[in-house]
C-alpha cells in the first residue's frame, strides 16, 4: 500500500496527514501522540475514526499540525484521519459520516468591526 494523504481543518488549525500500513504509531510534528496531546480526552478525539472502524493498530500516521489551539488541532486531525481512511476504503464513509467525523466544522472567529470593542459588543450606553 502506498502513502495516502489528506487535509483537515478546524478554526485556525490545519492538519496534513500521511497514512501508511504499520503498527498504529501516530507521530505529530516529529513527536509522539502522547507527548503532543498529554490530555487523554484529546487523544481519544484523535483516535475516534480509527477506533470506530477498528483499524487503530493497522496504520502508521505522520502528521503536520499548524495553527489554532489544542482542541482545534485535535478536531482538525480527526477530520484529516477520517478523510484519509475514506480514501483507503470508500465503503467506510457511511460509518464515519453517521458519527459526524466527515463533517468540516465551518465555524470561524467573527472579525472585529470598526468603532466597537469586539465583533458584536457595543460600548456602554450613557443616557446623560
Amino acid at each position: 500500500m502506498e502513502v495516502v494523504n489528506a487535509l483537515g481543518r478546524r478554526k485556525a488549525a490545519v492538519a496534513r496527514v500521511f497514512v501508511k500500513e504499520g503498527a498504529g504509531k501516530i507521530t505529530i510534528n516529529k513527536r509522539d501522540l502522547e507527548v503532543y496531546f498529554p490530555s487523554s480526552i484529546l487523544q481519544y478525539i484523535v483516535k475516534q475514526p480509527l477506533n470506530k472502524l477498528g483499524v487503530a493498530e493497522k496504520y502508521d500516521i505522520l502528521v503536520n499540525l499548524d495553527g489554532g489551539g489544542y482542541k482545534g488541532q485535535a478536531e482538525a486531525l480527526r477530520l484529516a484521519i477520517a478523510r484519509a481512511l475514506v480514501k483507503i476504503n470508500p465503503e467506510d464513509k457511511v460509518a464515519l459520516k453517521a458519527e459526524g467525523f466527515m463533517t468540516r466544522d465551518a465555524r470561524e472567529v467573527e472579525r472585529k468591526k470598526p468603532g466597537r470593542p469586539k465583533a458584536r459588543k457595543r460600548f456602554q450606553f450613557s443616557k446623560r
